[in-house]
């Protein structure tokens, strides 16, 4: 069977950032029907992730660190992830 692309999306983060928190929200049905969403309900996606790793990190370095992450499934099912990445202590 394969991997679900919320396991896939833990699994590359988890290996890539550490996190020390990391929250994954399906908001797939959302965009149900909206153009470019290729309808396999796991095409949108919301992160919340906590990593020492953003330390000093701008908000666009920690977004390219995520997406690099996830190039593979960005390049395929994956249609959008919502992003917002922390450093430990930050508040949400």
């Amino acid at each position: 069977m394969a991997m679900s692309m919320e396991a896939r999306i833990r699994n590359k983060l988890e290996a890539a950032l550490a996190p020390e928190r990391l929250e994954i929200v399906n908001e797939s049905a959302l965009h149900a029907g909206h153009h470019g969403s290729p309808g396999t309900g796991e095409s949108h996606f919301r992160l919340l992730i906590v990593a020492a790793r953003f330390q000093g990190m701008s908000r666009l370095e920690r977004h390219r660190l995520v997406n690099a992450a996830l190039a593979e499934e960005l390049a395929g099912r994956l249609h959008a992830v919502s992003i917002q990445a922390l450093a430990p202590g930050e508040p949400c």
